[in-house]
């Protein structure tokens, strides 16, 4: 077999066509999920408007779902229950967006460019917060809708679900754990106090969280979890960890070494935000948070900013990830730092409910899944 000679005058083709395919995947997919809720909010629109106004009769829904499986032989996703769906997912979100069908226009036919172009778009709801909602699959939509009761709420999950590639039991999981409820009172930084830059604040309040789901990190025995353990873990699947924190971070090094003095010490992993503009440092604990930990931390990113940070880039940030925390110990413990630091806690697969933990991809589909998505 004649073996192939690889030119590397060739590889800035390669890698230009490969970016090409990869960005072309992505857009079909997006187009495809938007050419669906499309679909499903014009039909939701319909029946709204039929079984509302002229008062179908009771089993109306259910025979339209019949014949529609007669018509169409193999369709799936019409059947009663799903039709109900959409119908209420279009009285959910019609109050939110503008130039919805007339009446009028629901005898005349469906037109998948006028109804992407003119009906799914919005008044309310910021561009960013758009191109959230049409990245969304429509079963997680669907949840969303069951578990959720005010417009903010409901976003929150939506941005949540868009920016992390939350599947639909990622999604499930969080909406169980009343996340949303969570996160406003329970997430605990001190950047309120120690970062002056509104924007800067506002952003840096947005990127972390409470609770991080490392659910790549399969460690049989908790009880013997290590921090290099879970160090290794990530850094093995660094993707997967970004992911987890949000896509436009950029990974800088493990125990990266920083040098005081002539004295040498070592942050955990350390990362750089492109969204923040900021190094972002990250301490592993594998038990309970600890108050000399934010001494440390202050440190690391006094030496950071010194040492580290270029003259247009924010202050750094720490985030101390832990397996547990009491909420009254942090908030001591933050009471004279001066540099601008949260305190997370973290689940691996171990700790996930078996039906959940069953339904997340193995690693390698979840590898391939982030290639095939990825447009960077």
């Amino acid at each position: 077999m004649e073996s192939i000679h690889i030119s590397s005058e060739y590889l800035p083709a390669v890698k230009a066509i490969k970016q090409a395919i990869l960005e072309s995947r992505y857009r079909a997919a997006k187009l495809v999920n938007k050419e669906m809720l499309a679909l499903y909010y014009w039909v939701g629109n319909y029946v709204s408007e039929h079984s509302r106004v002229d008062a179908w009769n009771t089993h109306a829904i259910a025979t339209i779902s019949k014949m529609l499986q007669q018509e169409l032989p193999g369709l799936t996703g019409f059947s009663e229950t799903n039709i109900k769906n959409m119908r209420k997912f279009y009285e959910t979100w019609c109050p939110f967006l503008n130039r919805q069908l007339l009446s009028a226009d629901l005898d005349n036919g469906f037109n998948i460019n006028e109804l992407l172009n003119r009906q799914i778009t919005s008044a309310d709801l910021s561009e960013d917060d758009m191109d959230c909602f049409l990245k969304v699959g429509f079963s997680t939509h669907r949840e969303i809708i069951r578990k959720t009761t005010t417009l903010e709420e409901r976003l929150y999950y939506i941005r949540r679900s868009a920016k992390e590639f939350w599947n639909y039991d990622q999604a499930k999981y969080y909406l169980a754990e009343n996340a949303y409820h969570k996160q406003g009172t329970i997430q605990q930084t001190n950047f309120d106090r120690t970062i002056t830059k509104s924007d800067f604040k506002q952003r840096a309040l947005q990127s972390f969280k409470d609770e991080y789901l490392l659910d790549f990190i399969n460690i049989e025995d908790n009880e013997q979890l290590d921090e290099r353990e879970i160090e290794q873990g990530i850094i093995q699947n660094v993707k997967n960890f970004i992911m987890a924190f949000g896509q436009d971070f950029s990974f800088i090094g493990n125990q990266y070494r920083l040098e005081v003095s002539g004295k040498e010490f070592v942050v955990d992993l350390l990362f750089f935000s492109r969204r923040l503009r900021s190094l972002v440092a990250f301490e592993l604990k594998r038990g309970e948070f600890k108050p000399e930990y934010t001494g440390k931390m202050n440190f690391y990113l006094a030496a950071l900013d010194r040492y580290v940070r270029l003259p247009d880039e924010n202050p750094s940030i720490g985030i101390i990830l832990c397996k547990s925390k009491n909420e009254e110990i942090v908030e001591l413990s933050f009471s004279d730092t001066s540099k601008p630091m949260g305190v997370a806690t973290y689940r691996t697969s171990k700790d996930l409910p078996e039906n959940l933990r069953n339904a997340l991809p193995n690693i390698e589909d979840l590898k391939k899944l982030i290639t095939d998505n990825e447009i960077k």
